[in-house]
């Protein structure tokens, strides 16, 4: 995954397509930051504030990035984006649908500057359809997607927020993919292209344990699935301090191991059952097992074999063993510590920009790379079409 001679336009702002746009930089291509002239990414401000005065959001998904501003309202910021584009291999954006194409950095437009360019939209709803115009967050992907309805424990709850933005995070984890892949089909022979990803669609796309059934005269509830809690098995219990654990023991074989091991044998023939009254006795059962002891003595007493796993707060997840060991959590000496690039392979790139870029720290740069010398690029700041 050594993309060093990509260079990506990212119009993008806030968290989906920072974040997507991150996972290329942590990849090694070179993204460029395109912001506006005013403000810029108002992520940058947004609280909590790390030590190096930027927000935390902004910080965590912007690092190794450059930054250039621009007016691109207007005539001159647009022609020197156009200069960008022709010495760029993606353009990322994340507008609401119409506002590239009157920006007029639409792909139709941009592809007459970079034949070969790779341009990707993401956005709620998508570029088509009813909802398309629509304005929304996380939440409401997460709703239409049918996501949030099986969130709750039953029917007489309400739905839960979940902790964190399934919709922006899928969405831009999709769109780095759909990048690389259109990368990838470009190196094929197939030439540039376009790509339209929605995140209320890739969140409807997680839903494969279950879209048959409500693809098929079904309607799948809260609870009453395999994997919503309908079985004791594979549910959540609490300990004796009020913490919890989770116990995923789909397989026969994992259930057998469990039961022996908490010394339940008697319960291992319950596996596989759909009598309510049966299901009904094995989780107070277990509910009672668990309530015995405290979460880390039952972490402590159980081998690899059981299926079970802590619910951690996010502060313990972060600071896990298991996460410290895969080299997720990066402690950079000169930057504050961060999620990082949630994969391991023989040609990752191990070492990484861990700076973030200054509003339009590198317009300058940029812009004579792609030709202007200083007396234009004095003339543009001073008309306010750079900064």
């Amino acid at each position: 995954m050594q993309l060093d001679s990509i260079r990506v336009l990212d119009l993008s702002r806030l968290l989906p397509g920072p974040y997507a746009t991150q996972l290329l930089a942590d990849a090694g291509a070179d993204v460029v930051k395109v912001e506006d002239t005013d403000a810029g990414d108002y992520a940058r401000r947004m609280p909590p504030v790390t030590d190096r005065g930027v927000g935390a959001l902004f910080d965590g998904v912007n690092r190794g990035k450059r930054s250039v501003a621009l007016d691109l309202k207007s005539e001159a910021g647009r022609d020197v984006f156009y200069r960008l584009v022709e010495e760029s291999d993606v353009v990322f954006e994340g507008f609401r649908p119409g506002v590239a194409e009157r920006l007029e950095i639409d792909y139709e437009t941009l592809v007459e500057y970079n034949e070969d360019l790779v341009y990707c939209s993401l956005s709620g709803y998508g570029q088509i359809g009813p909802y398309a115009e629509r304005v929304g967050h996380d939440l409401n992907y997460v709703g239409v997607a049918g996501l949030l309805d099986m969130t709750r424990e039953d029917e007489s709850m309400a739905p839960q927020i979940p902790g964190y933005q399934i919709g922006d995070l899928g969405g831009g984890l999709f769109a780095a993919f759909s990048i690389v892949g259109g990368l990838l089909s470009r190196e094929l022979g197939n030439g540039g292209e376009y790509i339209d990803v929605a995140m209320t669609d890739v969140v409807a796309s997680f839903s494969q344990a279950i879209s048959h059934e409500a693809l098929t005269g079904g309607d799948p509830r809260p609870g009453e699935t395999a994997l919503t809690g309908r079985f004791p098995w594979y549910d959540v219990y609490e300990t004796a301090d009020g913490r919890y654990l989770t116990l995923a023991a789909l397989e026969a074989k994992f259930w057998k191991n469990f039961c022996e091991e908490i010394g339940r044998e008697d319960l291992v023939e319950y596996h596989g059952s759909e009598d309510p009254a049966e299901l009904t006795a094995v989780r107070e059962a277990l509910t009672e097992v668990f309530a015995s002891r405290s979460r880390d003595a039952w972490l402590e007493a159980l081998s690899d074999e059981t299926m079970v796993g802590p619910v951690c707060t996010p502060a313990e997840a972060l600071e896990h063993p298991q996460l410290e060991a895969r080299g997720l959590i990066e402690r950079p000496d000169d930057a504050p510590p961060r999620v990082g690039f949630p994969a391991v392979g023989s040609n990752v790139p191990e070492s990484r920009d861990e700076s973030v870029p200054g509003h339009g720290e590198h317009t300058d740069e940029l812009l004579a790379a792609a030709g202007y010398d200083e007396d234009e690029r004095a003339g543009l700041r001073e008309a306010g079409i750079v900064r």
